[in-house]
């Protein structure tokens, strides 16, 4: 735990920084269904679109310099902005004394990501990030599954994240911005998935191409893990595939289990079939808003001055990930 010195009120009191449309359609409109949270202030660099946000959604503040954003009245950033400003705002966060929930990745390269780790702690605030598939009930479930050793020993973990995105101007397809493409903005989910699951990975491998919008950044990749506890994983996410059955699967020596409709799907209903040795196939449905679920566990965390379920350490392993893939792929390409 960590050595947290100042009072929260009962009520968390967040600032959002960051005014995208996921923000619009999302985070907003999430934050009102959790009863101990209120949002007292919104920043983003463009002062139109911060106001309007705060109009539409009765914020008391909107602000489009981020250090008054930080001086208002708030305990908690969500920041929710591009990849590339993630490194300075959590920072400056941080050290204005505010807990910390950063969308992923947590920045565009590791060397930053484990900075803002470290200032985070330096300061003594909380830092989470919005991995939100963990929070998905069905999720929960397998992961039960697994530690109980019912379905043996794991040979392998697929997962899938296709969607269409079309180029646009979507900051996804500006690698400054971004980071870089697919990877990026899907893979970091399912990688996440899979440590979640079934611990570290110790090695990886394979491909990214732009093979559709041509772009500056990937729109498809495939990669190739292997658990430090044994077994392998394989990911596959594209920007340029509008229709795919994105399934999460996972094979071992007793039995599997699958996920529908639970990659890509914001609220839709998920299935998880559990096939074991020696029982007949069971099969159980949940819609669940994972959002929801994550905002209430973060603010549970920091409202009881507790380590969130996903911390910073989390978002630098991922960061680590990522970059090792890519350079495996530019190094096959070379």
């Amino acid at each position: 735990m960590l050595g947290i010195t100042k009072r929260i009120s009962k009520k968390l009191k967040w600032g959002i920084a960051g005014c995208g449309k996921f923000t619009e359609t999302a985070i907003l409109p999430t934050f009102n269904l959790i009863p101990k949270s209120k949002i007292n202030a919104i920043f983003s660099n463009n002062a139109k679109r911060a106001k309007t946000l705060a109009e539409k959604f009765l914020i008391p503040k909107s602000f489009n310099n981020f250090d008054e954003f930080l001086q208002s009245d708030i305990d908690v950033v969500y920041i929710a902005s591009a990849n590339a400003h993630h490194y300075e705002q959590v920072i400056k966060a941080a050290k204005a004394k505010k807990h910390i929930l950063c969308e992923k990745p947590l920045s565009v390269t590791s060397a930053q990501a484990e900075e803002m780790v470290r200032v985070c702690k330096e300061n003594g605030v909380h830092f989470a990030v919005d991995f939100v598939y963990r929070f998905h009930p069905l999720v929960e479930k397998t992961k039960a599954i697994i530690e109980a050793s019912l379905l043996g020993k794991i040979l392998y973990i697929n997962a899938e994240f296709n969607i269409n995105l079309i180029p646009r101007d979507n900051f996804r397809y500006n690698k400054a911005a971004a980071g870089g493409g697919a990877v990026r903005d899907l893979g970091t989910h399912l990688l996440d998935l899979m440590r979640y699951l079934y611990g570290e990975i110790v090695e990886l491998n394979g491909v990214n191409e732009s093979i559709i919008y041509k772009s500056e950044v990937e729109d498809f990749a495939a990669g190739i893990v292997k658990f430090e506890r044994g077994g392998f994983g394989h990911f596959q996410v594209a920007y340029c595939a509008p229709k795919s059955f994105n399934r999460l699967e996972i094979v071992g020596t007793k039995g599997a289990v699958s996920i529908d409709g639970l990659i890509s799907a914001r609220y839709g209903s998920s299935k998880l079939s559990i096939l074991l040795e020696g029982e007949g196939k069971k099969v159980f449905r949940k819609r669940a808003n994972k959002l929801y679920r994550l905002l209430k566990s973060v603010t549970k965390s920091f409202l009881k001055n507790e380590t969130p379920l996903v911390t910073g350490e989390d978002g630098l392993a991922n960061m680590r990930l990522m970059e090792k893939f890519e350079n495996r792929c530019s190094n096959a390409k070379s």
